[in-house]
């Protein structure tokens, strides 16, 4: 099914969506777009992955996820690290990392995005929400 649209051009002539976003007055934050047909969540897509739907529309994230798969990486980097696919709230997914030690990183921790991101990969950073409760687990 094809919709012609042309908020695809919008927004690719506006900022583009599944980046961080420096200009915000609450610091950074995630974009995402969400389907106006369906309202399927998705990160920097063209199109829908459920309807093939082209009116997509940018939001902003409240920054909230859970881990959802974490690997440790140990190639092209001097120490190792994790990278992480975070499920948001809003219900899409993103590739990121978590801050703290690689191996302490779990499926089902809930984190919030950080005011940092990663300057070599330019992907969103996370860290845990219940780190204090970490060593009761």
């Amino acid at each position: 099914m094809y919709h012609h649209s042309g908020s695809v051009v919008q927004q690719a002539a506006g900022s583009s969506a599944g980046v961080l976003d420096h200009r915000g007055t609450d610091g950074e934050a995630i974009l995402f777009q969400r389907c106006t047909w369906c309202g399927t969540a998705m990160y920097h897509r063209l199109l829908c992955p459920v309807c093939q739907g082209s009116d997509l529309r940018t939001e902003r994230s409240e920054g909230t996820g859970t881990v959802r798969h974490s690997t440790v990486v140990h190639r092209n980097t001097p120490s190792a690290r994790n990278v992480s696919l975070i499920e948001m709230a809003e219900g899409f997914v993103v590739r990121g990392r978590v801050m703290g030690p690689p191996i302490g990183i779990h499926s089902g921790d809930r984190v919030r995005l950080s005011t940092a991101k990663d300057p070599v990969r330019g992907e969103p950073v996370f860290q845990l929400v219940d780190e204090p409760y970490r060593a009761w687990h």
